[in-house]
Formats: structure tokens, C-alpha cells, sequence
């Protein structure tokens, strides 16, 4: 879930599922290994030569160094996930934000797997179930992540006074709507701006309605804000109420309903106010330029990419659309590049931590953590689409 925002640099998104195509370059190499492995079949073992390296000879000591760390960094991640599922088990008190550790060694498993395969590029192997970039991953370590969601499934479980609703994926879309046609646009781009809102939704919490946070005690809910950002949100929503009332009366008693359902409890354990005030808080004032965002990047994917950067780094992304040239703008401040690598954005091995500035293109482009999230969030948007059609 969404640790986030500029205001730390220990916040992060937390990213769990991924769906990319595995490079072509993935089949030539598997062809060279077959290969090296009848060859090496043939004259016998040398040293270190194996199918999996597809080259002959004794590893160097760059070679042999990354593959020691990458081997510690599992057996680190494989330590954390044993203790956090005994802890558990046995029903011990966990430890302040019980998922930091969890993360960040997850964090550093494909980070020295990416260290590994820039040194020997014939580690990469085949695709794996999350989707995550082969060289990012390698796809035997998969019973290892679905530990990893498992515990986190446990450790963010809503709070039992949480009040969920039976359409969750509806009403953000509602919400998303409404706001967007309160701030003046038009029925297509108004939808547009329901559809980044849905995508907001599963970026955040993987489209889990009221849910902790296991990384920040500050963060809850269903699109993870904050208590500063929920109130300036109702704040802005009781600005807007009286004309989402005029042309949408139905979605304006159902915020009656749940606004005297929520009572005094904190908004944001109920799924609908804790949407309707996270929207309003952070991307209201953006979805009147939905049409000129759009244009600029006709893929959904990666408009939803945009939005969430609006979460991540709201400053450089609301510049970067302003300077009329928002693929080209350049990131160079160390501090955004900071934030943009607590949130799994060029977070993995040496190469990408060690990048000093980022276009906006290239930051869309490395976000890919959240492409599979945003493929689901896709999915319910057309599923919902259809219903109201039918």
C-alpha cells in the first residue's frame, strides 16, 4: 500500500503486481545457453562453467561478488519473511511498522538479482507470474513474494469499526465523475477522470477498500492519506456539494448517507468518504486539464502513471504539466530522484539508483511496478461500463 507523498524519504508505494512482456532478448539467450550447456557437455566441466552463465571459464571477482550478495539478500528476505509469519502465528506483538523490513528487503533481493544480471546477463531467466522484468527478477523466488502478500494481507487488514461498501470500485468511479463535471468538464473527459481515479485506487492499496498501512503510521485507508490531507479534502468537497447535488441528486444522498454513517469516526476508515476527500485533496484542481493530459498521453496506463505521480511528487508533476512539454520535463533535483526511488521507481541495482535526472517519459516508462495494478483497474472500469450500459 501507499507509502508515498514528498513529505519523507522513507515513504514508499508499495508494489506487488506486475505484468510485463519479457524482452526478446530473453528466447536468444535461452537458445545461447542451450548451446553452451551441449558444448560444455562435451569437453567436460571448466571451473565454473555452467548452462545458466551460457560462457566458459572462471567467473571474476565482480562476477562472483554479485552473485554472493544477491544469494545473501534471499536468504536475508527468507530470514524476515520466517520471522514476521512466526511472530504471527504465535500472535506476538509486532514490531512499529512490521512491513519496513519486509520491504526493504524484498527491495534489496531484486535490487542485487538487477546487480547480478547486469554482470551476467545470462542469469536472466524466464518470465514469472507477477510479471515483474526477468532481469529483475528470478521467477524460482516467486513462493517468496506470495509469502510476502500473505503477511502483508495480514498486517493491513482493516480495523473492525471500518465500514466498507458493496460497490467499492463503483463509487470511486462515481466520485471521479462527479468531481470531474463539478470542475467543468464534459461526459467523455469527465469519465477519463473516473477512470485515473479507479486506477488511483488499486495503485494505492491494490484495490483493498480501508486498509492500515504496515509501513507508515500515518497513511490509512482506501486511497492512503494522511489526517491533513483527508480534512483539506471535506473541505474542498463542502465547496463543491451544493453543484454535484444540482446534476448528480442521487450520488448527493448517497454522501448523505455515508456522511451520517461515518459520524465522528475518522473518515477514512469509510471506503467512500475516505475516496470522495483523497480525491478532492489532491487531484480535484488537476481534472479540468484531463483533456490536454489525455492528449498528451493517449495511453490509459499511463495517465493513470500521471495521477499517481500527482501522489508521489505533486510539486515537479503539476511544473512538468504546466511547462507545456510534460514527456521532455526533466527531474534532476536529488531530492525528487530520492522520492521517486522509495516509490520502486528506479529503485533496483546500481545502474538505476545511480541516475542523477529522469525525463518525465522515462519516469512513466520505470513505473513499471504498477502496470499490472492499472491492467486490473482497466479491467473493472470496463467491467462497470458494461453493467451501466446493460
Amino acid at each position: 500500500m501507499g507509502i508515498k507523498r514528498h513529505t519523507a524519504a522513507s515513504t514508499a508505494v508499495l508494489a506487488l503486481a506486475l505484468f510485463l512482456t519479457p524482452p526478446v532478448s530473453i528466447a536468444i539467450d535461452a537458445i545461447i545457453n542451450t548451446v553452451a550447456s551441449l558444448v560444455s557437455a562435451a569437453i567436460g566441466n571448466l571451473s565454473f562453467m555452467s548452462p545458466a552463465m551460457g560462457q566458459p571459464g572462471a567467473p571474476t571477482k565482480k562476477q562472483s561478488d554479485a552473485l554472493n550478495t544477491y544469494n545473501n539478500a534471499v536468504n536475508d528476505f527468507e530470514s524476515i519473511l520466517g520471522e514476521r509469519r512466526a511472530q504471527i502465528n504465535s500472535k506476538q506483538r509486532l514490531p512499529n511498522l512490521p512491513g519496513q523490513a519486509l520491504y526493504l528487503a524484498r527491495i534489496n533481493m531484486m535490487s542485487t538479482y538487477k546487480d547480478l544480471t547486469d554482470t551476467l546477463p545470462s542469469k536472466i531467466g524466464g518470465p514469472n507470474k507477477f510479471g515483474i522484468p526477468p532481469a529483475y527478477f528470478d521467477a524460482a523466488k516467486e513462493p517468496l513474494v506470495d509469502e510476502y502478500r500473505k503477511l502483508f494481507e495480514i498486517m493491513e487488514a482493516p480495523p473492525v469499526n471500518a465500514q466498507e461498501s458493496d460497490t467499492p470500485f463503483k463509487d470511486v468511479v462515481d466520485l471521479g465523475v462527479a468531481i470531474a463535471r463539478a470542475k467543468g468538464l464534459d461526459a467523455t473527459n469527465a469519465e477519463a477522470a473516473g477512470r485515473v481515479s479507479l486506477g488511483l485506487f488499486f495503485a494505492e492499496t491494490n484495490g483493498n477498500q480501508n486498509v492500515g498501512n504496515a509501513r507508515s503510521n500515518r497513511y490509512k485507508g482506501s486511497l492512503q492519506t494522511g489526517p491533513s490531507e483527508d480534512q483539506n479534502g471535506r473541505k474542498k468537497w463542502a465547496a463543491i456539494k451544493k453543484s454535484i447535488a444540482a446534476f448528480d441528486p442521487a450520488l448527493s444522498l448517497r454522501d448523505d448517507k455515508e456522511e451520517a454513517r461515518v459520524g465522528n469516526l475518522d473518515h477514512r476508515l469509510n471506503h467512500w468518504t475516505a475516496v470522495r476527500d483523497a480525491l478532492m485533496s489532491a487531484h480535484a484542481d488537476i481534472f479540468p486539464q484531463v483533456t490536454a493530459i489525455v492528449k498528451t498521453l493517449p495511453n490509459p496506463i499511463d495517465q493513470m502513471k500521471f495521477f499517481e505521480l500527482i501522489q508521489i511528487i505533486p510539486t515537479p508533476t503539476r511544473s512538468a504539466l504546466r511547462s507545456g512539454n510534460l514527456v521532455n520535463y526533466r527531474i534532476s533535483d536529488p531530492t525528487i530522484m530520492g522520492y521517486l526511488r522509495n516509490n520502486s521507481i528506479f529503485a533496483f541495482g546500481q545502474a538505476d539508483r545511480a541516475r542523477t535526472s529522469a525525463t518525465f517519459r522515462e519516469i512513466l516508462d520505470a513505473m513499471w511496478l504498477f502496470n499490472a495494478k492499472f491492467e486490473r483497474a482497466l479491467s473493472q472500469f470496463s467491467e462497470i461500463k458494461a453493467r451501466s450500459k446493460g
